[in-house]
Order: structure tokens, then sequence, then C-alpha cells
């Protein structure tokens, strides 16, 4: 069983003191120990209250106090959510020991964070609980060695031999649900991006296109000015994986490189790229298929597309 060394450890924080059990009921000596329930009733009867509750108040986290977030009740500072309240814990030593009771005791058995999180919502609230909550659970030894993994292992990065003349190797993607545009009603873009020089070309296209089509797109804008690119990468769309576009491209002796979507490691050219256009685009598509200018001219997105 593999464990993963960056989080085999407990922050030294939340690690219990020497002789403090960490089984949850009974120590080693036969001792009970207090759980969840005994834990909040002893604070709630000693009325909890921190020397430094005034100075709290002033807090950046409790700014919102005033407007009803954070509230008093018996003397007890309460955090305030949207179906939910839970009683505000400063001492460190009852925050370790709420974590352990809501984590490692066996009748909570080490469960996951988000039913865990659930759970710490309505009990106890402190700043920045989520993240600590996370990071103690991701530090158990128990639940590291215990937990197994069902998805396959990741695969190396696979490299990408950089290339020595322009087009030689693309990176080719789509944006697609835009406005539909132009003459022709344009709603997406076929991405080309030369990966030497980092240029890119946005053909104007649709998202109903075939293979057939995106084929003929190709060959009329990047093969006749371009030439016949030797690696394409792109990801797993069915217009690239069509039986049409691989034999066309075999009878040309171009090597289809594919990745699967959003892969950093793979396509991330192209990705990136995309990003910006759909940054860029979605100004101008976000309230219609027009835009006017500083001057009062109207323009469609898809004569401004060069300019991108």
């Amino acid at each position: 069983m593999e464990i993963d060394r960056k989080k085999n450890f407990r922050f030294s924080e939340w690690a219990p003191e020497s002789g403090t059990p960490d089984n949850g009921n009974i120590d080693s000596e036969g001792t009970e120990v207090p759980t969840l329930c005994v834990i909040l009733l002893q604070l709630l009867q000693q009325r909890y209250r921190s020397p430094e509750l005034e100075y709290q108040l002033e807090e950046p986290w409790l700014r919102d106090y005033k407007d009803n977030k954070y509230f008093l009740n018996n003397g007890l500072l309460y955090d305030r959510e949207k179906h939910t309240s839970a009683l505000t814990i400063i001492d460190r030593d009852h925050i370790s020991l709420i974590l352990r009771e809501c984590h490692d005791c066996p009748y909570m058995g080490h469960i996951s964070e988000d039913r865990i999180k659930e759970r710490m919502a309505s009990t106890a609230w402190w700043p920045k609980w989520e993240q600590e909550l996370s990071e103690y659970i991701n530090t158990c030894e128990i639940c590291q060695k215990a937990n197994r993994k069902h998805g396959k292992k990741f695969g190396l990065l696979q490299h990408i031999e950089e290339p020595k003349h322009p087009w030689e190797t693309i990176n080719m993607d789509w944006i697609t649900g835009l406005v539909p545009g132009g003459k022709e009603n344009f709603n997406a873009c076929l991405i080309i991006v030369d990966r030497l020089r980092k240029s890119m070309r946005c053909l104007l296209c649709h998202k109903e296109d075939t293979a057939m089509d995106t084929s003929l797109l190709f060959w009329n804008n990047i093969i006749s000015t371009c030439g016949v690119p030797k690696i394409i990468i792109s990801d797993r769309d069915p217009k690239f994986t069509s039986e049409f576009w691989t034999n066309l491209y075999d009878m040309l002796g171009t090597k289809l490189a594919f990745s699967t979507a959003y892969h950093p490691q793979r396509d991330g050219l192209a990705e990136r790229m995309i990003q910006t256009m759909e940054d860029i685009l979605r100004i101008f598509c976000a309230y219609g298929m027009e835009y006017k200018d500083h001057e009062g001219y109207i323009h469609e997105w898809v004569t401004l597309l060069p300019a991108g």
C-alpha cells in the first residue's frame, strides 16, 4: 500500500498531546474520553467565553457582526449561516478536540470530507475551519493506508517535440456556443495555432458542420496557404476522430496526436489561446451579436475576430 509522503504527517498544532488518546472513546488506561456531544455540553456549561471576546469582535472576520452574521446567545458567540448556526470556537485546544472527534473516533469511522463538513457546519465554527478540516483529513495516516484509489494511475508527462519550421506542428480546437453572426450565421470558430511562431488563425464555421465540412475548411485555409503539417494535436472531437478525417491525413502523411480535453501537457497551447479568445468574444457576444464602438459604428463579432 503506497502512502503519499507529502501527506503522511499531522500538523503539530493538531497532534494530540502525549498520553491523549486518538481512538475517540477509551484511552490506554481505560478512562472514558468525552465524545463530541459531551465536549460541546462542557463548553456550554462553562459558558464558553474567551477573555478576548470583546477584542475578537473587532477582528476582520467578525466585521459582519452588526449585519447579523454573528449573534450572542446567553453570552455565547454563534455564527449564523443560511440554514444553521454553530458555536464559535476560539481556543485551539477545543478546535483540536473537535477535529479529532469529528474524524478519528470509531463511530465516525474516518468518513469522507464532505460528510464531515456537513456535520461540522452545524456544530462549531472558527475562521478558515473548512481549510483546516481539509488539511487535517488529507494528512490522516490511517486514511492514507486504508482508502483505495479506484481510478487508473496518472500517466507520465508526454513530451512534444518542438517543430523546426512554421506550421510543421499545429494545435486545433473549437470555440462553440457563440451568438450567430455574419451573413451565414456563423456560431463557432476553429482555432488553429502554430507551435513554432505561436501565431493563430480563427476559421469561422458552424457547430453543426460535418467532418467533410471541417476538412474542406482546413484544406482551403491552411493547407493551401501554409502547406501540410506533420503533426496535428487536437482533442478527441468526433470531427477529428472520424474515418474520413483519419483517412485524409493518412494519405497526406500527417500524424494525428489526440489528447483529452483541457489536458495541460498535451493541448495546452490551443486551450490557452482559446481561453483568451473566449474572453475577448464574450465581451462582444454577451448582450447580442453587434458591438458599438466609441465612435458609434456598429460591428459584428465576426468582423472583429481577426483583430483578436
